[in-house]
């Protein structure tokens, strides 16, 4: 574990310290709390905060406080108060305003072992609760709603003046695939398909059934062709066996580029339309959205939902 050490006195930092790295954890020490809240910030790899309730410049009870709002689903953070016999009034407060643990100063050595072995539980059943939450079960991309909530903010980066592309594909004639050779096949096909896309990007989800999607951070629309292009040319290279059968895949794929003033809805809506584009134009290909193809000019606010047999 990474842990934050915030006191007031060195000798206490000292000791705390060396217990924690006598341990294989690694202390980040600090006098200020204001320093240890820009560590927090900064370093996402802290596990752990343990502070006295007395510090300078800011409390111990707010640091707890600020400490807590910089943590989240995604990024756990175990509070640890240190605190004598004689600031309990102040130690409730610190509890209220976030903290999750408390621990008498100095702490005894084998009792701050055992407290952080409890954190690093906690922080395991929340990464599990998490993972389970954001993954989709069958082939470890993000399900469809952890998708759209990192397409969010990633869409929100993009407004302050960022590249964003974004992807939407599926496989074709998926369901004959099912009927012939069984929901078995079917996943096979779904988890080697999936391997693929997340190789092709660091956000890439299962949006339901065979369909996929992908945001491409940096970059523009030509480059995110050519990564649609080359996904689709390594789906369609694969040698798969089914009952003797030799099956041969392909995807269609639809592109767009994030404009001024999107929201990630008007973009997935465009990449869905040159998606549905493709398939009309004969499946296995790469076609980017172009509004005079789809025969709709701008579809920001339309609404508009087409479907296909893919």
């Amino acid at each position: 574990m990474q842990t934050i050490v915030v006191d007031p006195s060195r000798t206490v930092l000292k000791i705390v310290g060396g217990l924690l790295e006598s341990a294989g954890h690694k202390a980040h020490p600090f006098t200020d709390g204001r320093d240890a809240l820009e560590c927090l910030r900064s370093n996402h790899d802290i596990d752990a905060l343990i502070t006295s309730v007395e510090l300078p410049t800011i409390s111990g009870i707010e640091l707890c406080r600020q400490a807590r709002s910089i943590s989240s689903i995604h990024r756990p953070l175990y509070i640890m108060v240190m605190s004598s016999s004689q600031e309990q009034r102040k130690l409730v407060k610190a509890l209220e305003g976030g903290a999750d643990d408390f621990i008498g100063k100095p702490p005894v050595t084998e009792e701050l072992f055992a407290r952080l072995r409890a954190a690093e539980r906690l922080g395991s059943m929340q990464r599990d609760l998490v993972r389970l939450a954001t993954s989709d079960p069958l082939t470890g991309l993000l399900n469809r709603r952890a998708f759209f909530e990192k397409a969010e903010e990633v869409c929100a980066h993009a407004g302050a003046g960022s590249h964003l592309s974004a992807i939407m594909f599926d496989i074709d004639h998926f369901k004959r695939i099912n009927d012939t050779y069984g929901h078995g096949a079917g996943d096979q096909v779904i988890r080697l398909v999936a391997d693929q896309a997340m190789c092709a990007s660091e956000i890439a989800g299962r949006l339901g059934g065979e369909e996929f999607a992908l945001l491409l951070r940096g970059i523009k629309l030509p480059e995110a062709v050519k990564i649609a292009e080359d996904l689709r040319a390594a789906v369609a290279a694969m040698e798969l066996s089914f009952e003797g059968d030799q099956v041969k895949l392909s995807c269609s794929f639809g592109v767009d580029e994030w404009e001024f003033g999107d929201t990630i809805d008007d973009l997935l809506r465009r990449v869905d339309l040159a998606l549905y584009d493709a398939k009309a134009a004969g499946r296995n290909r790469v076609v980017a959205f172009d509004p005079v193809l789809s025969g709709l000019g701008s579809v920001k606010g339309t609404g508009i939902i087409r479907a296909i047999e893919r």
